[in-house]
């Protein structure tokens, strides 16, 4: 039976390492857990918030709802598909931490998420945020999410098609609180190929001296250069890249290369640009500075980190001055990842 607990502090139970409390919480070990939180009468018509690792969130206040924590455990690789030779499946339960998930489907000779190696979270919350890194986003190895739809109290098999994924974008995040997922499954295509386009990855083998890597080795190479970039939240309580990185059409961005020809970014399939927001931010003179008692991480301009007893309104009111200052040096806005709660 689910145990309802009551005035729950939340400060260990997100990555910034925020002070907030939750009326009630419930952890949620399996589907049946799931059903009979939802039924608990001291919850009808009260907010619920899903909580995975609690790595993209920033807490501003006490939540006067329930949190649902999940912790649905359990890994499986499924079986071949005769009707898809070209691929390997894996399902995992929504409570897996998603890095071990990782280093798991390696284990198991299911390459092809190495480049999303280190990313903080769970996997159940992967496909809300559309994580991704190093060349390669989830969306591109999704093949269906297990979910409960509040709307209906049915669990529900949602494709890649109806997820509808875009850049940290899904439906997700477009219906918030509608569903809430107990489990993913992956679809890894087969033969594998290296992802190696991203600069800091190629760089990385090349000083190697690893010209044919292999799915684990670049597995330990992202993980090297997201230890190196990025801080660690159990040592300085940060969310990973705060911000998105901003999408301009084309127009915009041959204006911006023409005022500044050493600015960053990536063209698109479809004709727009994604500007390094990284880049945005250290030409505005953040990076390693401090408002308060959040800052700008020294080594990545894109993180904001909580330097010791920031509360969510300060990581808030920094990062509006962030905004500000990209926004009135080059016309571009910044949307930032993180749910604010």
């Amino acid at each position: 039976m689910s145990q309802l607990l009551r005035d729950v502090s939340l400060r260990e139970l997100n990555t910034f390492g925020l002070p907030a409390t939750a009326r009630y919480l419930v952890v949620i070990d399996s589907e049946a857990a799931l059903l009979e939180a939802l039924a608990m009468p001291e919850l009808a018509g009260l907010p619920r918030l899903v909580l995975g690792g609690g790595s993209n969130i920033v807490l501003t206040r006490d939540f006067d709802g329930v949190v649902l924590r999940m912790a649905i455990r359990g890994r499986e690789r499924l079986p071949d598909d005769p009707a898809d030779p070209h691929a390997r499946y894996v399902r995992g339960g929504a409570g897996e931490v998603w890095h071990d998930f990782v280093d798991w489907t390696l284990s198991q000779d299911c390459p092809g998420l190495e480049n999303l190696a280190l990313i903080p979270g769970t996997l159940g919350a992967a496909p809300i945020q559309n994580i991704g890194a190093y060349g390669l986003e989830l969306a591109e190895r999704f093949f269906a999410a297990r979910a409960l739809d509040t709307t209906t109290g049915e669990f529900v098999t949602l494709s890649r098609e109806v997820c509808a994924f875009g850049y940290r974008d899904s439906c997700f995040k477009r219906e918030p609180g509608r569903f809430v997922i107990v489990s993913v499954t992956l679809r890894l295509p087969q033969p594998w190929h290296a992802v190696t386009g991203y600069a800091d990855v190629s760089r990385a083998l090349a000083d190697a001296g690893v010209a044919h890597p292999d799915a684990r080795r670049i597995f330990d190479a992202v993980v090297d250069i997201r230890r190196r970039k990025l801080p660690d939240p159990a040592v300085l309580g940060n969310a990973g890249s705060f911000f998105k990185n901003p999408v301009v059409d084309a127009e915009t961005f041959d204006a911006l290369r023409a005022r500044f020809p050493e600015a960053v970014g990536y063209p698109q399939p479809d004709g727009t640009w994604k500007v390094a927001a990284g880049w945005l931010i250290d030409q505005c003179g953040w990076r390693g500075k401090s408002q308060g008692r959040a800052g700008v991480h020294e080594r990545q301009a894109l993180v904001l980190v909580n330097r010791g007893g920031a509360s969510g309104d300060d990581i808030v009111a920094l990062a509006r001055a962030v905004q500000t200052s990209v926004r009135t040096r080059f016309g571009i806005s910044l949307d930032p990842e993180p749910l604010m709660i």
